[in-house]
């Protein structure tokens, strides 16, 4: 019998030693699965919270705009004033803009038009206009920018046009205006940086 057991020793140990050589071989691709579906669950949290930020930005710019024109809305008929840039001295057209940018988005702009025109934000194709775009005109014809308004949308903007008529909206592709226009800009897609949201003074 101790002969039976002494020639079963070496069996048994050679049946351990290959379960152990072979066990981490077997769960070595669980391992990997587990690891890749992790990354892949990391990687879909990390899109999920930019599509997040991304639309709570979208919002963001949603909201001044509509703070900019309901606010430009209420200032129609607001009489023009060369270089004023409050409702009780009146405005002029950059004024005007400069007033609502200020305190509706947060945004302090260049005082004059030419200065205004030089502004760092991106250009805005007339095809692909937004409420709340900067609209610049060439009154003169003389290719420089002299005269500026909001956009509005439905080929319409609101303006400090002249002393006649103070504050108003105007149509941007027929009559006087349309020949006239030279560009636009998207300040409110300017850089965090130059933003204040302090509201001023109104």
């Amino acid at each position: 019998m101790p002969n039976r057991l002494a020639a079963l020793v070496p069996l048994a140990l050679a049946t351990l030693l290959v379960g152990c050589a072979t066990t981490p071989a077997q769960s070595l691709p669980e391992h990997t699965a587990l690891r890749e579906t992790q990354t892949r669950l990391a990687d879909l949290e990390a899109e999920l919270e930019l599509a997040r930020q991304l639309a709570l930005e979208q919002r963001r710019q949603e909201r001044q705009v509509e703070r900019l024109l309901d606010r430009g809305f209420q200032l129609v008929g607001t009489r023009y004033r060369y270089g004023g840039t409050t409702v009780k001295t009146g405005f002029d057209c950059s004024g005007f803009i400069g007033y609502l940018f200020r305190n509706e988005a947060g945004i302090r702009l260049p005082r004059s038009t030419r200065q205004l025109i030089r502004y760092d934000a991106p250009k805005v194709a007339r095809d692909a206009l937004q409420p709340g775009d900067i609209v610049f005109f060439s009154t003169r014809r003389h290719g420089r920018v002299d005269h500026a308004g909001i956009y509005i949308g439905d080929n319409r903007f609101i303006h400090s046009a002249s002393r006649r008529s103070g504050v108003r909206v105007d149509r941007l592709d027929q009559g006087y205006w349309a020949p006239r226009y030279l560009q636009a800009k998207r300040v409110l897609e300017s850089p965090p940086q130059a933003l204040n949201l302090a509201r001023l003074e109104p």
